[in-house]
């Protein structure tokens, strides 16, 4: 049966069990079959690619305009069902768009030509590495200087306009250039489905001259995608899951594990009732905190190697076989290459395919529909877990401060978590956020997004925008570094434009700690900000918006009590003030491992 992506019930979210997701209900309307006259404002090419994006989910499309873009915005500004979300520049337009994608299936933003668009490409390329289809447009140059020997203005001064296609051929999945208005619709349309289909990245470059132009093509309304879902070999199925079977029900004290690749494989129902009906403990790896249920009655924190949560990484690395659902082993969720597990105990499970121990490979088999496979057929055994609820002794509290005494980091997430709830989100930076945000427990419905392949710093502030502006609905708590969020600050203006209620906790230590923890320098002292004066600057009196320094416990609980109660509809910024050494005891043991796979020598010759 086809998947038909057409206009989204605007009244019901995407669900977040995986990427390009219809909404929860399944509702998808049927575009009325009545032709929209030639030579009208709406049968054009920028017509057509706003009703497109609304059609697959997008609401609101994060813009910076530039003179080769200016009049597809104007076509995107008409179309009713989509917002124009204006950001102070393109890395953060690119980081909204991930953020967006995250939280409703999808995003989309526009740049300019060359400035705009080599400035997007490294969001767009963070994207491309944490598998989310963002739909990236790019105002083009005039369709006339095409095959020319003109050199235009935002080039590097070539007469030579692929440079720029050049770059996103390496992160994004498909590339349409739209230079004539002959083929744009099928450019246009190929380019959108197949970001959907493979839940990449893609860009689309549009000539500057052509949005407005009527044209036959668009003179109906779009038919919905009728997207061909991805199908199992069945005989291949049937023998990994016996294979499976067989390797899992002669061990002893299997164990399961849940990795990032859940998402794209549109798993992560299915791994949870094979935790269900196996009885294993569920684990997940860092990068997939979120896409697990941790109110799950076997689920036993995170397996992050020598940072992994207290007593998970005994219960895996001691199992005599695994299952890993959609990981992935880079030297950070390894912690430099140091996780004590064995491939001839492993079932890897990856969204297209099955690799059992040193045997056999399966191909052609979705991660979905191998998961639900066998978890009708598994054979339960809960000694793993048994071993785990042995051994396991609940977490001690940080040590009381004393009155007025200075704020730790781990008192600070303490009172983190007592705000969690099903109608929050968090977003957590890169760096010692990543340690700290790993350890809070989330309630059922809590959202919970973070960077780890890419792990550029300052995606959380144009991520908290994106994931605020997809679910209005929850109130999204963003922990940023110092370091990071000097990188993109910018774009708090376009939270209190957009009228957003996030709480953002600036963790200020006085540099990037996270650097300092795997080859410290004086590279990694920044200078300091005051950050809540920065803000109320961006403020300057237009919107809600509420700022506040807290240095000790007293003045954190009077923070976290206004932000909840009085300025709940505002946007509300608690600059965190700690020393420069207080870190999660799993950034030093992280940071030193790290360090040292860094600094291999070379290889003899």
């Amino acid at each position: 049966m086809d998947t038909k992506v057409g206009l989204l019930d605007s009244s019901n979210g995407a669900t977040c069990n995986g990427v390009g997701c219809l909404p929860s209900n399944g509702v998808v309307s049927t575009v009325q079959p009545c032709a929209i006259p030639f030579n009208s404002a709406d049968s054009t090419l920028g017509g057509h690619l706003a009703r497109r994006l609304v059609q697959i989910g997008v609401k609101d499309v994060f813009s910076v305009p530039g003179d080769f873009n200016l009049t597809l915005l104007d076509h995107l500004i008409a179309e009713p069902g989509l917002n124009l979300v204006g950001c102070c520049n393109e890395l953060n337009a690119g980081y909204a768009a991930d953020g967006y994608a995250r939280a409703r299936g999808v995003g989309a933003c526009v740049v300019t030509f060359t400035v705009g668009g080599l400035s997007i490409l490294n969001a767009i390329a963070g994207a491309y590495s944490e598998n989310l289809p963002v739909i990236c447009i790019v105002g083009g140059p005039n369709s006339n200087d095409y095959g020319t020997n003109r050199v235009l203005h935002h080039t590097i001064g070539l007469p030579d306009f692929s440079q720029e296609l050049r770059c996103f051929q390496t992160v994004t999945c498909y590339q349409a250039v739209v230079n004539n208005l002959e083929d744009s619709h099928e450019l246009i349309d190929t380019a959108i489905s197949t970001a959907l289909k493979e839940s990449k990245p893609v860009y689309i470059s549009v000539s500057c001259n052509l949005p407005a132009i009527p044209h036959p093509a668009f003179s109906r309304e779009p038919v919905p995608f009728s997207l061909s879902p991805k199908l199992s070999n069945k005989l291949g199925l049937e023998a990994a899951v016996e294979a499976t079977l067989a390797f899992l029900n002669k061990a002893v004290k299997p164990v399961m594990v849940g990795g990032p690749k859940l998402r794209v494989a549109k798993a992560c129902n299915a791994f949870a009732k094979l935790a269900d009906t196996s009885g294993y403990p569920i684990a997940v790896m860092p990068s997939a905190k979120g896409l697990v249920p941790e109110h799950h009655p076997h689920f036993i924190g995170t397996y992050w190697g020598a940072v992994s949560t207290s007593f998970c990484s005994e219960i895996v690395e001691s199992a005599d076989a695994y299952l890993f659902a959609g990981p992935i082993f880079n030297d950070y969720s390894s912690v430099g290459y140091s996780l004590l597990i064995k491939k001839e105990k492993a079932v890897i499970v990856h969204p297209d395919r099955v690799i059992i121990g040193n045997g056999p490979t399966f191909g052609c088999i979705l991660m979905r529909d191998f998961l639900a496979a066998l978890a009708k057929r598994i054979t339960p055994n809960s000694t793993a877990y048994e071993n785990y609820h042995r051994i396991y002794v609940p977490e001690g509290l940080p040590l009381k401060c004393k009155p007025k005494e200075a704020l730790r980091v781990n008192v600070l997430f303490q009172h983190i978590q007592k705000m969690l709830s099903g109608d929050t989100a968090v977003i957590a930076e890169t760096g010692d956020s990543w340690f700290n945000c790993q350890k809070l427990k989330l309630p059922e419905g809590c959202g919970y997004e973070f960077q780890m392949q890419y792990g550029s710093i300052g995606w959380s502030v144009g991520a908290t925008l994106g994931y605020a502006q997809a679910v209005p609905e929850k109130r999204v708590i963003a922990c940023i570094g110092d370091g990071s969020f000097q990188v993109t600050a910018q774009d708090v203006a376009t939270m209190l434009r957009c009228r957003q209620n996030a709480i953002i906790f600036l963790i200020n230590n006085g540099g990037y700690t996270i650097e300092v923890e795997i080859h410290d320098g004086p590279y990694n002292v920044i200078k300091n900000w005051n950050y809540t004066a920065f803000v109320d600057a961006i403020h300057n009196g237009e919107g809600k918006c509420w700022t506040t320094k807290v240095r000790c416990e007293e003045e954190l609980i009077e923070a976290i009590d206004t932000a909840t109660g009085d300025k709940k509809d505002s946007f509300c910024f608690i600059e965190v003030i700690v020393h420069k050494d207080d870190t999660s005891k799993e950034l030093l043991e992280w940071g030193s491992r790290v360090s040292a796979a860094n600094s291999r020598p070379p290889n003899p010759q």
